[in-house]
C-alpha cells in the first residue's frame, strides 16, 4: 500500500494562492504555486514559509500563468527549492513575461514606500527581484498538452486545454493507477479568443475550482455597454478606466473595442494600452497560434489601431491629454500597476468613469469600488471617488456554475473524493451542496494547511 498526503497551501477557503502540495513514495509534486492577493491576513501569509520541507518538492506543475497560480515561485528557491518547473510552452512564456514584471513592481513599491515613508517596515523590502525571477526561470521546462508524461515508474501526468488564458490547462495525473484532476482555472464555453476548455472524462480524486460556484454570469451585452460608455465619455469630455488583466482580459477588450470600431459602432476615440506586461502578452499570442482564434493578420491589425504606451513618462502625458478617451490599464483588481496612477489623478472627477471587468476578489480596490467605497487608498493617502463606477461580469475569464457543472458532466465515474478550492466561503457551500445534489458525490471543503492522507494500491 501506498500512502499520499495532500497538502492544502493555498487555494482553501479562499481564491488566490492556488498550492497543492502531494507527498508520495517515489515523487513529491507541487500543482501551482500562487501568491496570496486580496485581504491584508491573507496576503501576509506570503511572507511566512511554507509548513513543508521544500527542499523535498522535486516538481511544479503549473496549470497557469497568472500570479495567484504562480506568483510564489521565486520564493520557492529561496526557501530551497532545487528541482523543476513544468507547464505548456505558452504558460511558461506568460509567467515569465507575470514573474520579471511582478519582480520590477515589487522593488519599485519597496523603493516609493522607504522613500516616502509610509510603510510601517524599516526598510520597507521587495516580496522579491527581477533578479530572483530571473533565477526561476532556469528550472522551467516545457511539455506538450495531450501526451502523459512520467515522472516516474507510477507517477505521470498530462497537460490538457482548459480555456481561461493562453497556455491554460487542467491537469490529470496517474498516481499508482489513480487518476487525479486539478482543473485549474477552467475558461469559458464561449469565449472572443479561446476555445471551450475540454473536459475530463475519468477522475478519481477531483480538485475543482469554484470562484463563481454560487453565480451565473449575466446575460450582458457587451458591445452595448461599451458603445454606451464611450458616448457617455465623450458627451461629458471625460475618461474611460478599465482596469485589467494583462493576460487574456486586455486582449478581449481590445477586440471587442476593435470590432466595434470595424462595424462603425464606436467613433475613433483615442484608445490607450497602458500595460507593459499586456504589451508583452501581445506577442505571445503572435507566437502560440493554435491556442487561440484570432487570425495573426487581425491581431496585428487590432494592435494597431491602439496607443500602446511604453514609458511612464507618456503615462502623465496621457492623463494630461485633455480629449476624452478610453485607457486600459493593469492591473485587473486595482492592486498594483499603471491604473494606479490614472485614479489617483482621475478618480475624483465626475466625468470619470471605471469599468470593472470580472472577478474582484475580497480585499482589493476592486471590490472596494464595487462596494461603493467612497474614498480610496493610494500610496498611504486617501482619495476621494466621485467617478462613476461599471461592472462588467460576463467577460470574466472563469466559468460559473452552470459552466462549471458542464465541464464535470463529461466524468464517467463516481469519484472517490471531490475537493472544492479557489472560492469564497458562500461559493464553496453553494457549490459542495450543489455537486452533493446533482452529481451525489461526496465533497469536501479543506481548510488552509489541513493535510489529508489516502492509501492506495496494493
Amino acid at each position: 500500500m501506498n500512502q499520499i498526503k495532500i497538502h492544502f497551501l493555498g487555494a482553501a477557503g479562499t481564491v488566490t494562492g492556488s498550492k497543492f502540495y502531494l507527498e508520495t513514495p517515489e515523487q513529491n509534486i507541487m500543482i501551482d504555486c500562487g501568491m496570496f492577493q486580496g485581504l491584508k491576513d491573507l496576503r501576509e501569509l506570503n511572507w511566512q514559509s511554507l509548513p513543508i520541507n521544500v527542499s523535498k518538492v522535486d516538481v511544479v506543475l503549473l496549470t497557469h500563468g497568472h500570479l495567484d497560480h504562480t506568483g510564489y515561485l521565486p520564493r520557492l528557491l529561496r526557501e530551497g527549492f532545487k528541482g523543476v518547473i513544468i507547464g505548456t510552452e505558452p504558460t511558461l512564456a506568460i509567467t515569465s513575461i507575470i514573474l520579471r514584471d511582478s519582480g520590477k513592481i515589487h522593488e519599485e513599491d519597496a523603493e516609493k514606500a522607504n522613500a516616502e515613508g509610509y510603510s510601517k517596515h524599516k526598510p520597507a523590502l521587495p516580496f522579491y527581484t527581477v533578479e530572483d525571477a530571473e533565477k526561476t526561470l532556469s528550472h522551467f521546462r516545457y511539455e506538450k498538452r495531450d501526451q502523459w508524461i512520467s515522472l516516474s515508474e507510477n507517477i505521470k501526468f498530462k497537460f490538457r486545454y482548459n480555456g481561461h488564458i493562453i497556455g491554460a490547462t487542467f491537469i490529470e495525473l496517474e498516481i499508482y493507477g489513480k487518476v487525479f484532476v486539478f482543473s485549474g482555472d477552467v475558461g469559458r464555453q464561449e469565449d472572443y479568443l479561446l476555445f471551450p476548455p475540454e473536459r475530463p472524462e475519468w477522475a478519481d480524486y477531483l480538485f475543482v475550482e469554484s470562484t463563481y460556484g454560487n453565480k451565473l454570469h449575466p446575460e450582458e451585452d457587451v458591445e452595448e455597454l461599451l458603445v454606451s460608455l464611450i458616448k457617455k465619455t465623450i458627451q461629458q469630455r471625460g475618461n474611460l478606466i478599465i482596469p485589467s488583466f494583462a493576460v487574456e482580459r486586455l486582449q478581449s477588450l481590445m477586440y471587442a473595442l476593435w470590432s466595434l470600431y470595424k462595424k462603425n459602432r464606436i467613433p475613433n476615440i483615442p484608445l490607450f494600452i497602458d500595460s507593459p506586461m499586456g504589451n508583452n502578452v501581445l506577442s505571445v499570442f503572435e507566437d502560440y497560434p493554435t491556442w487561440h482564434k484570432l487570425p495573426l493578420e487581425e491581431c496585428r491589425a487590432m494592435c494597431n489601431h491602439f496607443n500602446i504606451i511604453t514609458s511612464y513618462k507618456d503615462t502623465w502625458k496621457t492623463i494630461d491629454d485633455t480629449r476624452p478617451k478610453v485607457v486600459i490599464a493593469g492591473s485587473g483588481m486595482v492592486t498594483g500597476g499603471r491604473v494606479l496612477t490614472y485614479l489617483k489623478q482621475l478618480i475624483d472627477s465626475t466625468s470619470t468613469t471605471v469599468l470593472l471587468v470580472g472577478y474582484m476578489a475580497e480585499g482589493t480596490r476592486g471590490r472596494q469600488l464595487l462596494d461603493g467605497a467612497n474614498e480610496l487608498k493610494f500610496f498611504g493617502k486617501y482619495y476621494p471617488v466621485k467617478a462613476k463606477v461599471e461592472h462588467l461580469e460576463s467577460l470574466s475569464a472563469h466559468a460559473d456554475q452552470y459552466e462549471l457543472l458542464q465541464w464535470l458532466g463529461g466524468i464517467k465515474n463516481y469519484p472517490e473524493n471531490v475537493f472544492l478550492i479557489h472560492g469564497e466561503p458562500t461559493a464553496l457551500d453553494s457549490f459542495r451542496v450543489k455537486l452533493e445534489t446533482t452529481f451525489g458525490w461526496q465533497v469536501k471543503v479543506p481548510h488552509l494547511h489541513e493535510v489529508i492522507s489516502l492509501v492506495i494500491g496494493s
